[in-house]
């Protein structure tokens, strides 16, 4: 393969040149953005840590700061246009251009590949906004629930002997509507009671306590003042209706099988 010659190698450098010129606005252009953002995040979180008077104090520093970097923005900008358009400078206009062909030369290889923080230009803000926000987990709505016992517990340790609802609030570290609800669910009536210490208002009053209902029982377990069934029945229904009985007799207790009352199923001594 025979080598370029010198016109073919200046055409290849001017395409170069002219597709690294868009690969290097492109590229500026999102280091900018990015930069601007961050210096955004930034500002507003420094601003969003205080309050009051302090966010003030620092409200007005930042307006300060952005009005010092427009003055002096301006001002070279007005400087180096008036010193380019009157031809004192023209080592600035010649050499800005030489690094930017220089520049677009470079970027225009094959090879050549934006730097990793500017490559996702439009995604990378977005992504750091998120990896700096920490996940906050949805804080529950409404006041904490009261177990009835606790609520009646409350009421026998604090009242005098009636309890009103401010009181039970703090002691059980929940809001006055919270308490309510749980004595409207147990159908204790808010009244107004006095404490000792206090005026009178809406509470609760000890003698009017409800009890609060019990747990349920584990199957086979009889609750107190239920009738039983001691006949000691385990059959499932298609069998007779009685298993065993035991009878004391002289001498010990005897076992009989119900299914057949001439058997004896056996003895049991005293």
């Amino acid at each position: 393969m025979s080598a370029p010659t010198t016109m073919q190698w200046i055409r290849q450098a001017l395409h170069q040149v002219a597709a690294g010129s868009g690969r290097l606005a492109a590229h500026l252009s999102a280091r900018a953005i990015i930069t601007a953002r961050r210096i955004w995040r930034r500002v507003t979180g420094w601003l969003g840590e205080s309050s009051g008077v302090s966010w003030l104090l620092r409200l007005a520093v930042l307006l300060a700061a952005a009005a010092l970097l427009r003055k002096i923005v301006i001002t070279v900008t007005t400087t180096v246009y008036e010193r380019v358009h009157a031809g004192a400078a023209p080592w600035l206009l010649w050499g800005a251009a030489l690094v930017w062909v220089v520049a677009s030369y470079r970027c225009g290889r094959d090879d050549w590949r934006p730097d990793a923080e500017a490559a996702p230009a439009a995604a990378e803000p977005e992504r750091e906004d998120q990896e700096q926000q920490p996940a906050v987990e949805p804080a529950p709505t409404g006041p904490p629930l009261v177990p009835p016992v606790a609520l009646i517990a409350a009421v026998r340790d604090i009242g005098t002997p009636h309890a009103q609802l401010k009181p039970l609030a703090e002691h059980l570290g929940t809001t006055t509507d919270a308490v309510r609800a749980a004595a409207a669910a147990l159908g204790w009536p808010v009244k107004d009671v006095r404490m000792a210490g206090r005026s009178s208002t809406a509470g609760l009053r000890w003698d009017e306590a409800p009890s609060p209902a019990p747990p349920p029982l584990p199957p086979g377990v009889v609750g107190a003042g239920q009738p039983t069934d001691d006949n000691d029945d385990d059959t499932n229904g298609e069998e007779p209706g009685e298993g065993v009985r035991a009878v004391r007799k002289e001498g010990g207790w005897r076992l009989y099988d119900l299914a057949d009352v001439a058997r004896r199923r056996g003895r049991v001594g005293h």
